[in-house]
């Protein structure tokens, strides 16, 4: 933390009087202005990008956050919608200048209605992932989605920035669990989309337009989302095999085989070898070394079928006699699949203990990932001499984490100054030239927002620019985040 961070932000004229008029009609709870308390919310998750703000604006209700933001609008404030601040792309930070307020939407955390016969809930904002899966499992259903940060990362923020996680094999991104939206518009008006019809042709789909906006179009509030039955047994298999490619034809044998496959994981063997390395109480699945690894997991809800322990057995005995993959192992137990999964998990934080790397959350199409994660590996160690690629992640769904780390002995502010821009310049060239996109689940924040501009299509950019300008034509929604504003926005406040 930062002495800046903790020195007080004065607000301006405008900010006051937004700051004043809500705590006036929402009360103390609804603002905060400790510099000590708004400290923890001016960084992004990495520590990557800092930001000031003089207050955060904490509504608990829908109507407080169209006040909050109708105000706002008024006096031409800008606002950063936040939730768990778990964005991996500095997408919840405020701006550098102090010149934005948080808009906190983590006292917004009620879990409205849940029914299981419908297989739906109505979910506000601020809940947190976890504590969903908690309230859900409750009652003999699930919401399949997970993801690292699901113990702080909160559901508009999932919603927001349509988040994918390791179920997007089986469920789809946010976009394709959320079956309707309350937000609230920068106008201040609310949109009511929580209706969850299964056929509505009036016209552009606000709802899915909100989803992976990331708060640049209005503030999510709530949603409705789809629910399934909770699992009955589940089985967590570790396969050991040569390269992507072999991955990519276990991967297609399943799916022709079964559709209880819902995470298919791909590992490669160095990055599992930092996981031993840094994170304690790791253990290698396998016995040998493996070029590379694929973490397998197999559910059902219906315990009077095949269990996915042995229908995972019977799948993978013919893929080792024929020597598509070189060893395999199940999970004997929860404690055992947990294992596996944590060393899944812990990727990036082993990573992160051995030294600096630029991370790339990247797609291209399935049937080319393979050749993608090792051709543009080779391609990056080749140009960035002493740097090492490695790619991981959800083989199944087209999407890996492209990393390239740092030579040996590298200081971490120098590479990050100099040498990581070049290199993320250079890998997303290689992903647009292979068909794909330079975020596939992480969003685009203000991380890679020079890259989307350089990378986009005119016909994408004009869009996304006309469709900010459209629901946002002062520019307050979440100000620096995912495209540039168009020049010519007003910037003086309208008569109240």
């Amino acid at each position: 933390m930062t002495d800046v961070q903790m020195h007080d932000e004065p607000a301006n004229a405008a900010q006051q009087k937004v700051i004043e008029a809500v705590r006036s009609a929402q009360g103390a709870k609804a603002v905060t202005t400790d510099a000590r308390d708004i400290a923890p919310w001016l960084n992004d998750w990495r520590g990557r990008f800092h930001g000031r703000s003089p207050a955060i604006l904490s509504p608990d209700t829908t109507a407080g956050v169209a006040q909050a933001i109708r105000l706002a609008s008024q006096y031409a404030v800008p606002l950063v919608p936040q939730g768990g601040n778990t964005s991996m792309v500095g997408g919840a930070t405020p701006t550098p200048d102090g010149s934005a307020l948080i808009l906190s939407l983590r006292r917004m955390n009620r879990i409205r209605s849940i029914d299981p016969a419908a297989g739906l809930a109505v979910v506000e904002a601020g809940v947190i992932l976890a504590d969903l899966h908690a309230a859900v499992a409750a009652q003999g259903m699930r919401f399949p989605l997970t993801l690292g940060s699901r113990g702080s990362a909160t559901i508009g923020g999932l919603a927001s920035t349509n988040a994918g996680g390791t179920q997007v094999l089986r469920f789809g991104t946010m976009r394709g669990l959320v079956a309707g939206v309350e937000a609230v518009l920068p106008s201040g008006d609310i949109h009511d989309g929580l209706a969850a019809l299964k056929k509505d042709n009036r016209g552009y789909d606000l709802d899915h337009l909100l989803i992976g906006a990331e708060g640049t179009l209005g503030v999510i509030t709530a949603v409705t989302l789809r629910l399934y039955p909770a699992v009955a047994q589940r089985a967590v298999a570790w396969v050991g095999l040569a390269d992507p490619e072999a991955a990519l034809t276990l991967l297609r044998r399943l799916e022709r085989a079964t559709d209880a496959i819902e995470s298919f994981e791909i590992v490669p063997g160095d990055s599992l070898a930092l996981v031993l390395q840094h994170i304690a109480g790791t253990r290698a699945p396998l016995a040998g070394r493996h070029a590379w690894h694929v973490l397998i997991e197999a559910t059902t809800s219906d315990p009077a079928i095949e269990s996915p322990a042995s229908l995972l057995e019977r799948l993978l005995a013919p893929a080792i006699a024929d020597g598509l993959v070189a060893d395999a192992t199940i999970a004997a137990s929860e404690a055992q699949a947990e294992a596996f999964w944590r060393i899944r998990d812990s990727l990036s934080e082993a990573e992160r203990a051995s030294g600096p790397a630029v991370q790339h959350d990247i797609s291209v199409p399935v049937a080319t990932m393979p050749r993608f994660m090792i051709e543009a590996a080779a391609a990056a160690e080749a140009r960035f001499p002493g740097t090492h690629a490695t790619a991981f992640g959800h083989l199944g769904d087209g999407n890996v984490h492209f990393h390239v780390r740092a030579p040996v002995g590298t200081d971490p502010a120098h590479w990050y100054a100099g040498d990581a821009p070049l290199v993320t310049r250079f890998v997303h060239d290689l992903v647009v030239a292979a068909g794909g996109s330079i975020s596939a689940e992480h969003g685009i924040g203000q991380m890679k927002r020079a890259e989307l501009e350089r990378l986009s299509s005119p016909a994408r950019l004009a869009s996304l620019r006309a469709i900010k300008a459209g629901l946002d034509p002062q520019g307050i929604m979440n100000p620096g985040k995912l495209v540039a504003p168009l020049h010519g926005l007003a910037e003086t406040p309208r008569a109240p």
